[in-house]
């Protein structure tokens, strides 16, 4: 994640911005009293939301890692379609 101090970021925003669409990386803003803030591209926020949704059902957030563990693993087989 890359920081940015507020009086930086206060004049440079639109390239910060720029730069998070572009690189794909967070970029946090921070501020001598606290309340520092992360900007990220919004195809990067839908996703955290997507995966958040998804994550929220503890039986859901199971099988999907459950998943996932097959897959790094190698415990899937390719298969044929019927079609």
């Amino acid at each position: 994640m890359k920081d940015e101090g507020y009086s930086v970021a206060e004049g440079n925003l639109a390239s910060i911005m720029d730069q998070a669409v572009q690189d794909g990386v967070p970029i946090l803003i921070t501020r001598q009293n606290g309340g520092d803030c992360v900007i990220i591209s919004s195809s990067e926020y839908v996703s955290l939301e997507e995966t958040a949704y998804l994550l929220r059902s503890p039986v859901n957030a199971k099988h999907l890692l459950k998943s996932l563990e097959q897959v790094s693993g190698g415990g899937l087989q390719e298969r044929q379609s019927n079609k």
